[in-house]
């Protein structure tokens, strides 16, 4: 079977139809430039870009950068424009799509619904928690393959400002750090997650993931298994369409 999934992200909103049969992309991805400033309008232009190009004409789901409570109403919008607080991203962006059945949903808790699914997480019960490092870090954290949603970690305070601040991506690119530098960074956070929730295993996700073997063996003290996610940066479009299927 064939869902369409799309991931809204602070720098790109990409999708591609995916056979949930197998965990994967059907065809391969199409991705827009995330709009500046990214308002409702403007995003919604840009997933229907990206739905356009296929000429899907079923159920889509579809990611947001952060809580969305309901399955429509953003509650919060740290890397996109702050209109989209108290929008229904359900409503808007089905009319856009031309009154399709849509599904909205936490952009990391997408990501690891696929991973524990179909990637590194499968089959692995305690405390699970995937991490997505882009323009910010979101989080999903699952008990014994349950998700706990909207759980925000990204946000949580490291040296006195929010941790993505300081170790996502981004923060590795506006600083210009070294490989060495920013896995030190990543290091601090995955401790101070770990004092707090004490997982048996983080998955590392995000665009960052296809290049894991440059920053996770500079990681050390962490007691808990640290693996890349398996779907890389596309586990938000296809798990983004598992939670449409079932919505379906």
């Amino acid at each position: 079977m064939q869902i369409f999934g799309v991931d809204i992200g602070g720098s790109g909103i990409k999708g591609a139809p995916v056979d949930l049969d197998v965990g994967d992309l059907a065809e391969e991805r199409h991705k827009v430039l995330t709009p500046h400033p990214a308002t409702p309008d403007a995003v919604a232009d840009g997933v229907k870009e990206v739905v356009g190009h296929f000429g899907w004409t079923g159920p889509v789901g579809i990611t947001f950068p952060g809580v969305v409570t309901g399955g429509a109403t953003i509650r919060t919008a740290a890397n996109v424009d702050k209109d989209w607080i108290d929008t229904d991203a359900r409503a808007l962006l089905g009319d856009r799509l031309g009154g399709l059945p849509v599904t909205v949903l936490n952009d990391a808790d997408a990501a690891g619904v696929a991973e524990m699914q179909f990637g590194a997480g499968r089959d692995r019960q305690g405390t699970v928690i995937l991490l997505t490092f882009g323009t910010g870090i979101g989080s999903a954290v699952f008990v014994d393959g349950t998700l706990v949603p909207n759980t925000e970690l990204g946000h949580l305070e490291l040296n006195g400002h929010d941790a993505e601040k300081h170790a996502s991506t981004k923060a590795k690119e506006d600083h210009d750090l070294s490989w060495e530098h920013w896995a030190h960074r990543v290091q601090k956070y995955l401790a101070h997650v770990e004092m707090l929730f004490s997982p048996e295993l983080f998955i590392i996700g995000g665009g960052v993931s296809r290049k894991s073997q440059k920053f996770l063996p500079l990681i050390e003290g962490i007691k808990a298994e640290i693996v890349p996610a398996q779907l890389q940066n596309n586990a938000g479009i296809v798990g983004a369409a598992m939670r449409a299927a079932k919505a379906d």
